[in-house]
């Protein structure tokens, strides 16, 4: 008779194989599901996930998609170090995008300002963790589940966002189009030549501070103990209500920040 037993440590062989299966599964799935729609499954398999990589000429493409991604993602790992799992990014992501506009529109007159896009930056930093403080809020008072409160407020944070697109933000120059006004020359990401836009190096270097931070701080140190042994951290005097806010609002604010940076990084030119 078969019995199956919990390792004691987990797989060191299935820790990285673990995330290629998964693409090698949805890469297989994906182009099932392409096949038997009528398209060339391969092909579209081959175009979504080879293509990319294979020719430099789209890096510049994927970079400025993946950075906002990348940046949403490490603000998440956080929480979940933590067992809290923050399922309301997009909201956050949204209000973020709307704070860091909110500052442009108002500084759209303005001829110069290098000061705009810090606070911009800011601005989206503050906006997305208010979103998340609201399911933290919610938690800490109520033992409300946060992975409801904060996937619920995900849709209202896109109603916000239909809004202020078709109603007091509507650019009445945009032929209307749900749109704000553009972005003028000091509210949108600068290129640097060897580099590319900001927003690849910023997201880079965001992922290795947030990792020094849970790997070398005692920040980092409480946030494990609470996700791992919740007893033992009471007991070491970590509180779970602020690990719990500080986790939240450290994840809000950096899908906010992805959220406006998303805003103000121009698509890049192919030609470079």
């Amino acid at each position: 008779m078969l019995e199956l037993e919990k390792r004691r440590e987990p797989s060191r062989a299935m820790v990285w194989l673990a995330p290629v299966l998964a693409v090698v599964l949805t890469m297989g799935v994906g182009a099932l599901v392409f096949t038997l729609l009528g398209y060339d499954g391969m092909g579209a398999v081959r175009e979504i996930f080879v293509n990319p990589l294979v020719d430099p000429g789209g890096w510049p493409d994927l970079g400025v998609k993946a950075a906002p991604l990348v940046i949403i993602a490490v603000g998440l790992s956080i929480g979940f170090r933590a067992g809290v799992w923050n399922i309301g990014a997009e909201g956050q992501y949204i209000l973020g995008g709307l704070a860091g506009t909110a500052v442009a529109l108002a500084t759209w007159h303005l001829a110069a300002g290098f000061w705009v896009l810090p606070a911009m930056c800011f601005a989206g930093i503050l906006g997305g963790a208010a979103w998340a403080a609201i399911p933290a809020f919610l938690k800490t008072r109520f033992n409300v589940n946060e992975i409801l409160s904060s996937l619920m407020l995900a849709y209202v944070a896109v109603q916000l966002l239909y809004y202020l697109m078709n109603g007091p933000w509507k650019d009445p120059e945009g032929f209307n189009f749900p749109q704000t006004r553009l972005f003028n020359d000091f509210q949108i990401l600068p290129y640097i030549d060897g580099i590319g836009y900001l927003n690849v190096p910023l997201s880079l270097a965001i992922a290795l501070g947030v990792w020094f931070v849970m790997a070398r701080t005692l920040f980092g140190y409480q946030v494990r103990v609470v996700g791992q042994a919740p007893l033992a951290a009471r007991y070491g005097g970590f509180s779970r209500d602020a690990t719990v806010w500080l986790t939240l609002l450290a994840g809000g604010g950096l899908a906010g920040l992805a959220g406006i940076l998303e805003a103000a990084g121009p698509e890049p030119r192919h030609d470079e």
